[in-house]
Formats: C-alpha cells, structure tokens, sequence
C-alpha cells in the first residue's frame, strides 16, 4: 500500500468529501527528494482550473537542502496529471455553487512517482461540525462503557 507523506487532516473535518481522485504532480528533482526526507504541508491549499489544465495551488515543498545551486519556489502552482475524462467531471462537478477541489494526501505510488489524492467537496457548515463532534464524543463515551462492562 501507498505510505502517505502528508495528510490535510483539517480538510476533511471541514468539508464533506463528494468524490476522490488520485492525480500525478508535475515536480522538479529537489522537490522529489525533498518530499522523501518528509517534507511538505497541504493546509490552506486548494486546486484550480487554469487554461483547461487542473493546478494545485498553495502547496508547500520546503527548501531541498543538498541542492545546491539548484533551487524552486516553494509554494509555486504545480500541475496535476488526469485524464481528459476526469477533468471534464471534475469541472462539470465544481460548476454546481458550493464545490471546490481540495487535496486530501499527497503519496508516492508503488513505482515511485509522486501523486496526490484530490477530492471534490462541499463545505460543512458550523452545525455540522458540532454534530460531528458530539457523535464521536458519543461513540467514544458508548466505548468506555462497553471496556468497563
């Protein structure tokens, strides 16, 4: 199985995941290896459409240290890899009012290339995040009583 590097654990608490996909990222030689040392955020970012290409924006690869001369910016936008089909859904799915894509784990692969998991998502509003809680708080509580029994 694919080990994730970096998980947005905050987007799934505040959106409501419709669909996934899993998406190749167009990087450069000192991102890579910067990813395999364990790097990388997924916070605050988000995927747009740009000339009918699909880019994730906002995420952050940090500085490869051994690069020498050789350096990137760190929060450029980089392109995602899909087919022509997934991208028609995808933006036929986010035209709808309220639906965005947002990247949810960003993984190397069995052979070793860089993908990240996109998910088209609806935001949560407040209420639904409390429901949210007070059920795993629930679930959490039913489980201590069941151990005690």
């Amino acid at each position: 199985m694919d080990k994730a590097i970096v998980l947005n654990r905050k987007a799934l608490s505040n959106y409501a995941i419709l669909e996934r996909y899993v998406a190749g990222v167009v990087l450069s030689g000192a991102e890579v290896k910067s990813l395999r040392e364990g790097g990388g955020q997924l916070q605050d970012s988000f995927c747009v459409f740009r000339e009918g290409e699909l880019y994730v924006v906002n995420m952050y690869i940090p500085p490869y240290r051994r690069a020498g001369y050789v350096s990137f910016a760190s929060r450029r936008p980089r392109k995602l890899l899909l087919r022509k089909a997934e991208l028609n859904r995808i933006r036929g799915l986010i035209s709808r009012k309220g639906l965005t894509i947002i990247p949810t784990k960003l993984f190397f692969s069995e052979r070793g290339w860089a993908k990240l998991e996109i998910a088209v998502a609806q935001g949560l509003k407040k209420y639904d995040k409390r429901l949210a809680i007070r059920e795993k708080e629930e679930m959490r509580y039913m489980e201590r009583l069941r151990k005690r029994a």
